[in-house]
């Protein structure tokens, strides 16, 4: 297994805020099926501001053809990366998608998204044919659980970069299974990092807070829960976990968060090496 010898996660603690947040997964089984219209209810919860400032993307900026054209050529280099290495993930109570994390089958995705699921059904991105999975292990803090698929031989491992080295301002790339809709990209920038969010409670589990998440302005919806948040470089430095709702109800476009990749490296490794969090930090 790889090493990451990235700097520590920061300690937890709770920063008051006024957005409500939805988890995105599981999806609902009436979408599983194909339904694209899905409503996804909203539970309150709380986000506080952290270091940096957010950042949304300007009207007024200028891009040249040449620029253009490298930052497409950019973009569809780094899908072709990373597509292959996020699969989608079905239980009997919906779906959602997860990242290939090693050769040996182990599959890094959100807690909620297996819920208290044991055994699941995998889809890879070249295959329309679901194969068994099983639990490895799961870590409700932090929402991060491993699944592993016996025959890996279908799966490519992601390439995970540091999620320190991110700031304001980068363009990142959300990939996974929104609404059922199997193998789909969106893009926008890392609005702020650093955030402390609160997740829900959900299928029994009280809920979260996650320290030092992304903040991006990647469309996120139902179904990208546990899926791949990447650079143009092609490397995956979070996961996508929660989407902002207003408080009078409604979606708030452009503010999802995602669990850094240094958080989810962590724990995933010590869930495939001993089933369980030895050292949550």
């Amino acid at each position: 297994m790889p090493e990451f010898p990235w700097p520590a996660r920061a300690r937890r603690g709770a920063v008051p805020g006024r957005l409500s947040l939805r988890m995105l997964g599981p999806l609902a089984g009436a979408a599983a099926a194909g339904l694209v219209a899905v409503t996804a209810a909203g539970c309150a919860a709380t986000a506080g501001a952290g270091p940096a400032a957010a950042v949304t993307p300007s009207a007024a900026t200028t891009v040249t053809p040449a620029a253009y054209a490298s930052l497409q050529e950019a973009s569809t280099t780094a899908i072709k990366e990373v597509l292959p290495s996020v699969v989608e993930i079905r239980t009997s109570s919906g779906l959602g998608s997860g990242v290939v994390f090693d050769s040996s089958g182990d599959i890094v995705t959100n807690a909620h998204v297996v819920g208290q699921a044991t055994r699941m059904q995998v889809i890879v991105s070249s295959s329309a044919e679901p194969v068994p999975a099983t639990l490895v292990g799961v870590y409700r803090p932090d929402d991060l659980a491993v699944i592993r698929v016996s025959d890996a031989k279908e799966l490519r491992p992601a390439v995970f970069g540091n999620s320190a080295d991110l700031v304001a301002g980068d363009i990142v790339l959300a990939i996974g299974n929104p609404l059922g809709l199997d193998s789909s990209v969106t893009e926008g920038i890392v609005s702020a990092v650093g955030r402390t969010v609160s997740e829900p409670a959900s299928d029994g589990s009280a809920g979260a807070t996650l320290p030092d998440t992304i903040q991006t302005s990647a469309a996120i919806n139902p179904g990208n829960s546990g899926g791949a948040l990447a650079t143009l470089d092609g490397e995956v430095v979070g996961i996508p976990t929660l989407a902002a709702v207003r408080q009078a109800g409604g979606a708030a476009p452009g503010i999802g968060f995602a669990i850094p990749s240094a958080i989810a490296i962590e724990i995933a490794r010590q869930l495939v090496g001993a089933g369980h969090v030895t050292n949550p930090g």
